[in-house]
């Protein structure tokens, strides 16, 4: 099993001299990006020099003693973006607002130098040597057409591995997509997970790619696995946010979770409740600092994310760390009516694997005082007629649905939408809550 080429790249920024990694090299290399980091923010950035001012940079013994720092939060970017920043207006060369889906709310705003992207780029050049080569044509099914976009980075990125990327952008058409895999002889896909899956049920084994790379949205196992079988091809993962600089981590050929760029960010597992780190090896949530980031530091972000690292060696050999397949965002679980948690993960790993499935959305709205679950289906058209009792057996099977329904607080009413429909919903995957929608808001 080939070696992730993670290690490769991360050695070089660690081990000028040459020689072999360890967790020791990667260890020391981190506290003092760490201290590098804070002396950095606290001089430049209004925001960390109140937030860090009983805090110094010497008096961090170990990489583990950043637990003592306080936490930044989503809600503190909304509220002053500016006050991050680190260098001058002119010196910015990206700046992406991420507004919260299915909210009103102030957007994120996040600040990027053209030397902090450079660091995504090689990221994005050695990440995808994992699956990618030289002359391989790489469609990517990603925006790209705004320079210092994510599809942008990742097609710079391909050109230096050598490899050919054919720009895109989203599926909005599946056939026409289908058309541009055959006559440009696509070899691999990147692109987000729903959109991939559709190309693969409605195109067949006659349109398959020798690789596939499921990124910017959660991933459920039963998608991974109707691909790998419609396409016969490996299909792996990237796991990172735009606070990250887009790029996290990649599965290597392992699969067995992701290595995180270790030499940009530090990443923290912290119970969610308490704040404090999290057991070895136990679940919790996903908190990262950057290492090299000039315009816009970020020093224990809280990503909302769950996870938690792997306690054994990766079977490809490598010393980095391996992250474990990240579950449902924690802001994204709705309680139902008898307070059973329900998160749109769970949906996903039931309605998915059900054949013909080609996307859906799913809505809680109150009907006559009673939780209603609403979920449309977009089928292809051959099981339009058989899909609906496979899927409501799906739900069934959720812990949460099935407390439910037995104890009468939740309605399941499915939807079956034909193949060319689309399916409303938002950017990111989740659960509608109507719920709470006050009687006097007017209609539109």
């Amino acid at each position: 099993m080939k070696l992730t080429p993670l290690e490769g790249w991360i050695r070089a920024d660690i081990r000028e001299g040459g020689g072999e990694l360890s967790r020791e090299h990667i260890r020391a290399f981190q506290l003092e990006k760490l201290r590098e980091t804070i002396d950095w923010s606290k001089a430049r950035s209004p925001f960390y020099r109140e937030r860090l001012a009983g805090a110094a940079a010497h008096d961090l013994t170990c990489p583990e003693d950043l637990w003592k720092l306080p936490f930044t939060t989503a809600e503190d970017l909304r509220r002053e973006p500016h006050r991050f920043l680190c260098v001058s207006q002119s010196e910015v060369t990206r700046i992406v607002t991420l507004r919260t889906s299915g909210t009103a709310g102030i957007p994120k705003r996040v600040f990027f130098t053209a030397e902090d992207q450079e660091r995504t780029i090689d990221f994005f050049h050695h990440g995808m040597a994992t699956l990618a080569g030289p002359g391989d044509r790489v469609l990517v099914l990603l925006p790209a057409e705004r320079p210092g976009s994510a599809g942008d980075l990742l097609i710079r990125g391909l050109k230096r591995l050598g490899a050919l990327p054919v720009a895109y952008g989203h599926v909005l058409d599946a056939a026409r997509t289908l058309d541009i895999i055959e006559r440009e002889r696509i070899d691999i896909l990147v692109g987000v997970p729903v959109q991939i899956l559709q190309l693969a049920r409605l195109g067949g084994a006659g349109s398959a790619p020798g690789g596939v790379l499921l990124s910017t949205d959660y991933v459920p196992d039963g998608a991974v696995k109707e691909i790998a079988r419609v396409w016969g091809c490996e299909v792996f993962t990237h796991y990172g946010m735009t606070e990250m600089g887009f790029g996290g981590g990649v599965e290597c050929e392992a699969r067995a979770g992701y290595h995180m760029r270790e030499s940009d960010l530090f990443v923290e597992i912290v119970e969610p409740e308490s704040g404090i780190p999290a057991e070895e090896g136990r679940p919790g949530e996903i908190v990262f600092t950057t290492l090299t980031r000039r315009a816009m530091p970020l020093i224990r972000y809280r990503t909302g994310d769950t996870s938690r690292f792997l306690p054994n060696r990766c079977p490809c050999g490598t010393v980095l760390k391996t992250l474990a397949k990240v579950g449902s965002r924690m802001d994204s679980v709705r309680l139902l009516a008898n307070r059973a948690p329900l998160s749109m993960a769970e949906l996903d790993e039931a309605v998915f694997p059900v054949a013909g499935v080609l996307d859906f959305s799913a809505c809680l709205r109150k009907v006559q005082g009673l939780d209603s679950l609403q979920v449309d289906v977009r089928t292809m058209e051959s099981r339009i007629s058989s899909a609906r009792a496979e899927i409501r057996e799906a739900l069934e099977a959720i812990p949460a649905v099935s407390s439910s329904l037995r104890n009468g607080t939740l309605a399941l009413d499915i939807s079956i939408l034909r193949e060319g429909r689309a399916v409303a919903r938002n950017a990111k995957r989740i659960i509608v809550d109507e719920r709470n929608r006050s009687i006097l808001e007017s209609p539109e």
